[in-house]
């Protein structure tokens, strides 16, 4: 049958090939990477309404996404990320063929609009 070759979505194949944080690693993974670039890639509107720290809008959707995608400095390093991780996917998948080296993503994006990243509790707390 042909639903049995391919288990795997499509989504999920392309995420097996980046580098990937859970919204429970992010908070530490901010503080050990302060020189990387976080890039929001959601709409302005949805950008304005809560982003992550040090986060760099760069929309999708836009007009001139790729002009300002092929821009970016390739030697930098970028964490990648959106509302539900589709759209972050394909962008990480764009930096990665276009040579970038240092590219995370963040599986799962943002859900139900979580903006806030605290850091995590010292265990002897």
């Amino acid at each position: 049958m042909m639903e049995d070759a391919c288990p795997l979505s499509r989504w999920e194949l392309l995420r097996q090939l980046l580098n990937n944080l859970t919204l429970d690693e992010l908070p530490r993974w901010l503080e050990a990477h302060p020189d990387w670039i976080v890039l929001d890639v959601r709409t302005p509107e949805e950008f304005d309404a809560g982003s992550l720290p040090r986060a760099t809008n760069l929309d999708y959707l836009g007009i001139d996404f790729i002009d300002r995608l092929l821009a970016l400095d390739k030697e930098k390093g970028y964490l990648v990320y959106c509302r539900s991780g589709r759209r972050s996917v394909r962008v990480s998948t764009l930096l990665r063929n276009a040579g970038f080296l240092h590219v995370y993503h963040l599986h799962g994006g943002l859900p139900g609009g979580v903006i806030s990243v605290t850091e995590q509790p010292d265990e002897g707390s």
